[in-house]
């Protein structure tokens, strides 16, 4: 009888064995949460300027087969640079802040417009620079 007695106090785990696990599970935790958020945002970092890259490039594209720059980053879309104007990672949106002067790329342009594109967002990055002026 003793030892039935014994064994049915060995099968579970005291408080103490369960404060210490979750005690651990926490500072696991509190380590792993900013690291992650830091991996988040970089990969946000990188989305911004692939996406800016994209939207450059058929910028350029459009002018100098046109012969006339984009009015609007719709163009890009309905002359099929772009399948679609990308989402902005940190505004959560398709509003970009578009760049629009005199200057010509080529001798053979006939008409001024959109020559470069910026994100709307006014945060900062992790570099300290503002993501609108990238």
């Amino acid at each position: 009888m003793h030892s039935s007695l014994r064994r049915n106090k060995q099968r579970g785990f005291t408080l103490i064995e369960m404060v210490i696990v979750i005690s651990i599970i926490f500072i696991l935790m509190s380590v792993a949460v900013p690291v992650y958020r830091t991996h988040l945002l970089h990969a946000r970092e990188a989305v911004l300027r692939e996406d800016l890259y994209t939207m450059r490039n058929a910028i350029d594209q459009y002018t100098m087969d046109k012969n006339k720059a984009p009015q609007d980053l719709n163009d890009l879309v309905t002359a099929g640079y772009m399948s679609r104007i990308p989402q902005d990672p940190f505004t959560r949106t398709t509003d970009w802040q578009v760049a629009q002067d005199d200057t010509l790329l080529s001798p053979d342009q006939t008409a001024p417009g959109i020559n470069d594109v910026h994100s709307t967002s006014n945060q900062n990055s992790t570099e300290g620079t503002a993501y609108s002026t990238w």
